[in-house]
């Protein structure tokens, strides 16, 4: 039986367990990147328990829907966090939801959250695995205007903290690379492929897209349909969304992250064939926001075991050093931060055609 819970059940039915609140959307413009984190989750609780829990005492994943309004994620889980019903927290969903769940959680238990991010955040018991905006963007930046002679870009992201920041890192690489951004826009949810025209009009050699989501999936259908022929490089592009996009075959479709499914890596050869016979061969699709919820609960088992406890001062004493092996290899926390390779895949069909890793 698969370890999981949902909120209510925490709340009311006593446990032995260890309970980790897994915050992943499964509602919103993020839905679609639930169902693979869930199982990604459940498949780490699963080998910790089979190598005998943590401190001692099986793990529970309570599931909470990060896709809601962020206040009422926060309200949640500070109220689960207040009687006890969860000891730790991970997910992954969108910084500013991370960022009221950090403010309502005060450092009471740890939280390891997943995808790439802003930088910064700094707070007692938070740990970050995903690519912050300059190592994140720095290699398709590189590659499009050096092979692409990309000069021209337009910006185009959601509202919210994450795109702003990390268009703020891309408009000083693109600057010291010699390129111009001619146009950027922040969007609310669901107004993404509205503003297919209007980027086209400002005629950019490429277009970095920090849309997330649903969103990002509907400006590149639109785009695609409109047979426009810009590079495009995504930041928050993976799988699902590939897939939900319909594929590409204008080989001008670029997504930055530190996972793909088809590395071809022994770690990463081995963590699908597990997955895949967990989970039968019709599961969803692998991909960077599902795989980092294994992360992000397999680093809560080694942080517990390193500190001896979940209480937060004990695991920020140890944190630095602490390694977990995933689908990426060896991840290692320095300054409570992950810094591991990025790779460049290129849209063909459904799949990525990995480019290169870059350090």
């Amino acid at each position: 039986m698969a370890p999981i819970v949902d909120p209510l059940e925490a709340r009311l039915l006593p446990s032995d367990a260890l309970r980790i609140g897994l915050v992943v959307p499964v509602s919103g413009v993020l839905g679609l990147v639930g169902p693979c984190a869930i199982n990604c989750a459940v498949l780490a609780a699963e080998e910790i328990n089979a190598a005998g829990g943590i401190l001692g005492r099986p793990v529970e994943l309570v599931l909470i829907d990060g896709g809601r309004d962020k206040a009422e994620v926060a309200a949640e889980i500070s109220g689960l966090i207040a009687i006890k019903a969860v000891d730790a927290l991970a997910g992954t969903h969108a910084s500013d939801t991370r960022v009221a769940i950090v403010d309502a959680m005060g450092g009471r238990v740890p939280f390891v959250y997943a995808p790439p991010y802003e930088g910064g955040g700094r707070a007692p018991g938070v740990y970050f695995l995903g690519e912050t905006p300059a190592r994140q963007l720095e290699p398709g930046i590189e590659w499009l205007v050096t092979h692409h002679r990309a000069r021209r870009w337009f910006l185009l992201g959601n509202d919210y903290v994450w795109p702003r920041l990390v268009n703020a890192a891309a408009r000083r690489l693109l600057h010291e690379r010699g390129a111009v951004v001619v146009g950027e826009r922040f969007v609310r949810y669901g107004q993404a492929a509205r503003w297919v025209d209007r980027v086209a009009e400002a005629r950019p050699d490429a277009i970095l897209l920090t849309l997330i989501g649903s969103d990002l999936v509907a400006f590149n259908r639109a785009y695609a349909a409109a047979g426009l022929g810009a590079a495009r490089l995504c930041g928050a592009l993976e799988e699902h969304g590939l897939l939900g996009i319909g594929g590409d075959g204008t080989g001008e479709l670029y997504a930055s992250m530190g996972y793909f499914r088809d590395l071809a890596t022994d770690a990463s050869l081995a963590f699908a064939e597990r997955y895949t016979a967990r989970f039968g061969p019709q599961a969803p699709l692998l991909n960077a926001h599902g795989h980092g919820c294994y992360e992000a609960v397999t680093m809560l088992a080694a942080l517990a075991g390193r500190a001896g406890t979940l209480a937060v001062p004990a695991v920020d004493a140890v944190a630095d050093g602490t390694t977990i092996t995933s689908a990426r290899g060896p991840l290692t926390l320095v300054d409570r931060q992950v810094r591991q390779r990025v790779h460049l895949g290129r849209a063909d069909g459904i799949e990525f055609f990995l480019e290169k890793p870059f350090q």
